[in-house]
């Protein structure tokens, strides 16, 4: 199984959006382990949104679509409000 995750920096008000077959050890390496890159910048996540995919090619759909700019629309519009 796959998933298309989206996290949220609540101080920093950032979205991460990826796809991983491993939510949970991708979400600590994210949170924790990673020593570099976007996401240690902008600590702590959250997790705000899961959609989960019987294929990595369905999972990858998924991220793109969050990516483009009806995606990022559709994240902010329609998940976001639900936490505040």
């Amino acid at each position: 199984m796959y998933v298309t995750y989206v996290l949220y920096s609540f101080k920093y008000n950032r979205l991460y959006i990826g796809y991983t077959s491993d939510l949970i050890n991708r979400f600590k390496s994210h949170q924790q382990l990673a020593t570099k890159g976007f996401t240690v910048k902008y600590r702590p996540w959250f997790v705000i949104e899961v959609c989960c995919f019987n294929t990595k090619k369905e999972a990858m759909e998924k991220e793109n679509y969050f990516k483009s700019g009806h995606g990022r629309d559709f994240i902010r519009n329609q998940i976001l409000p639900r936490y505040f």
